[in-house]
């Protein structure tokens, strides 16, 4: 059948080829295998543990992988075998951050599980491998929230 007005349809399909000129959300994202446990938005994680990812324990780790996307604009893999979770790769992502933080600070894992943290400003730069996203806010709030980064 013919449909005028697409820009007000609601579509379900196996497979669509499609040009996007927008997208609602904006990171770019991938799936990866956890070691089965469920992750919240924004836990930062590392490649380890028992499957491809899980959450960050170490301060400055270089095993990072990225942060849980909660609705990516773009999401690479199909779902595979076991507990998946999206990463975030690229993008504008919500993240878990323990501590005070300014725009632009540099984020790297906490020791707080599944948390980031700012780098102090007299911090020796750390490997660019170790480095999670900067920030898009300012909070003074030294506990742990959420916020927005570039990752």
């Amino acid at each position: 059948t013919l449909v005028s007005n697409i820009a007000l349809a609601n579509i379900e399909a196996n497979v669509a080829t499609v040009t996007a000129t927008s997208a609602q959300y904006a990171d770019l994202a991938e799936l990866y295998t956890t070691d089965n446990e469920e992750y919240a938005r924004g836990t930062v994680l590392v490649f380890g543990g028992d499957a491809e990812v899980t959450q960050s324990t170490k301060s400055m780790d270089h095993r990072i992988a990225g942060v849980v996307s909660n609705e990516p604009a773009y999401l690479m893999n199909s779902c595979e075998e076991g507990q998946t979770v999206p990463v975030a790769l690229r993008g504008k992502v919500p993240v878990l951050v323990k501590g005070a933080v300014k725009k632009g600070d540099v984020l790297v894992s906490n020791v707080k599980p599944g948390t980031a943290t700012a780098l102090a400003p007299e911090s020796a730069n750390p490997p660019a491998w170790c480095i999670i996203g900067k920030s898009l806010e300012n909070s003074t709030d030294t506990g742990i929230k959420v916020i927005n980064i570039v990752v």
